[in-house]
């Protein structure tokens, strides 16, 4: 295993991460030395806000365009702000804003043998080439990974049903309704079960640091690339475990520790 370390940048206004027990459960799994970090987002220059806010997207169905943002867009970066909570979500590049991220980490950590792994509200995209569109991710990147609350929460699908009764009674009232009718089916935001879901995508980012493979075709590993809201509470929460082959893979990579 080429990582010695992992440094945890926190997402102080998701506090149901649970940054401790992400912390704990590393320990346990890698036995690498953990750190916890702030906000990597808080306190920064004028000229990074402008970077991070030129990594908006706009246009769904184009791939990134690059643009000079406004001095609002630049003001609310540099502010704390609680992305849920806006009706139309805020939506970034996540290949650009990675660029930026690694900028931020210091040279003397920027290294084969740390990893970085940034929590953030911000919905992080990337351009699928397939289907000429923009798609929700939970996490993006290598070293560093940015991992983003708001995607854990809205890039897998809710139940299928769930989008028709939306679609057929469209209104403030309905919606409510509707939501209330699937509670439990799918991840909200301060949801209780976040921590563990949050364990599996930071498996799947240092299995993908490691190995260069993040996701397994078991869909009951720990490692599956769940689409659905149901397939990630059935490996993350259900199941919660790694198939035969993984654990096969992780006991190697503990045994050649750096």
């Amino acid at each position: 295993m080429r990582i010695s370390k992992i440094i945890l940048y926190n997402e102080p206004l998701v506090p149901e991460i649970n940054i401790k027990k992400a912390e704990k459960f590393l320990i346990e799994t890698f036995e690498v030395e953990i750190q916890i970090r702030g906000n990597i987002f808080k306190k920064l220059d004028k000229k990074t806000y402008e970077k991070i806010a030129s990594t908006r997207i706009f246009n769904l169905k184009k791939p990134f365009q690059k643009h000079i943002p406004s001095l609002e867009d630049i003001l609310i970066e540099s502010e704390s702000r609680d992305m849920s909570n806006k009706e139309e979500m805020t939506l970034y590049d996540g290949i650009e804003l990675n660029k930026i991220m690694t900028e931020l980490i210091p040279k003397r950590e920027n290294t084969q043998d740390t990893l970085n792994i940034i929590f953030t509200n911000k919905l992080t995209c990337t351009f699928d080439e397939n289907d000429f569109r923009y798609h929700a991710r939970a996490w993006v990147g290598s070293n560093p990974t940015i991992i983003s609350t708001t995607g854990i929460i809205e890039a897998p699908a809710k139940p299928k049903q769930y989008y028709i009764d939306l679609i057929t009674n469209f209104s403030k009232e309905s919606i409510k309704e509707v939501k209330k009718k699937y509670k439990g089916e799918f991840l909200e935001y301060k949801d209780i079960r976040l921590p563990e879901i949050v364990e599996g995508y930071l498996l799947q980012t240092i299995f993908y640091y490691e190995t260069g493979d993040a996701f397994c075709d078991n869909n009951q590993c720990r490692l599956f690339n769940a689409h659905w809201q149901k397939d990630l509470f059935n490996t993350q929460i259900k199941n919660k475990k790694m198939c035969e082959k993984h654990e096969n893979i992780l006991t190697k990579m503990k045994t050649n520790i750096s």
